[in-house]
């Protein structure tokens, strides 16, 4: 596994993302809204995937007043998602942008953290589902989308859970290993025969609902929040990271 730090004292230009557009799954709260807020604000056109309409309404109509580029929402369920509606997905943005120039793998669900002996099948199901069947989902339906990019960037989001396994984190470090996996495979398969690079970010300890779900008795303010971890996200997303795939990055 290539793993590496994020870029030392990377800084973007302010048009770094000029013309770009960029889906962004679990826009609503956490990294996904600060990374679509960020995008946005070196020039992205971002399109908002969540399940919550009022949370994507809302990173909406931040970065509409903030005089960004107008964003997309797209409301959809990934622990419910179909191929239908990925396809469906697909024919629309299609018709409406003609390309997509980068994908954030970012929504994702903790699940339950107990032994595996007492695990429940049913969380163990909706765990893969939205980590790991929903992401091969999109994946698989927006690649022509991103073929017709230029310069095209998948990001997935991974843990030091899914680099080593951690007892008593069951179904999310089992589809954390498999995102590591999958982003290999898609580099592999991509590298020299596409203008697509694919990498990983693993966030590390961030101040989200999810860290503070995982972690209830650590003070959240022990930990950046997603606004501070954000050099990785624009360094992948931008043509500063033209040539750079199949790595697996520590934002931290």
């Amino acid at each position: 596994m290539n793993i590496q730090p994020a870029p030392a004292h990377y800084r973007a230009t302010a048009d770094l993302l000029h013309d770009k557009t960029i889906l962004v799954t679990g826009a609503g709260d956490g990294i996904g809204k600060a990374a679509a807020l960020t995008f946005a604000a070196h020039g992205a056109t971002v399109i908002l995937l969540g399940r919550t309409e009022s949370k994507l309404d809302a990173v909406y109509d931040e970065i509409e007043s903030a005089g960004h580029p107008k964003p997309a929402v797209v409301v959809m369920d990934l622990a419910s998602v179909t191929e239908e509606q990925c396809l469906h997905l697909a024919q629309g943005l299609a018709d409406e942008f003609g390309r997509l120039d980068g994908l954030l793998h970012n929504a994702s669900v903790l699940g339950e953290r107990r032994p595996v002996e007492s695990a429940t099948y049913a969380a163990w199901q909706e765990v893969m589902q939205v980590n790991v069947n929903a992401q091969f989902l999109l994946t698989r339906h927006l690649l022509p989308l991103l073929q017709a990019s230029p310069s095209a960037s998948v990001v997935f989001t991974s843990s030091g859970v899914g680099r080593a396994g951690r007892a008593f984190w069951g179904a999310y470090a089992v589809s954390k290993f498999a995102t590591e996996g999958f982003m290999q495979v898609l580099s592999s398969e991509l590298e020299n025969t596409s203008n697509i690079r694919v990498n990983c970010i693993n966030p590390g300890a961030t101040n989200t609902s999810m860290r503070n779900a995982a972690y209830p008795a650590e003070p959240p303010t022990n930990n950046p929040s997603p606004n501070e971890i954000m050099g990785v996200y624009l360094y992948l997303m931008g043509d500063d990271s033209a040539g750079v795939t199949g790595v697996s990055f520590d934002a931290q």
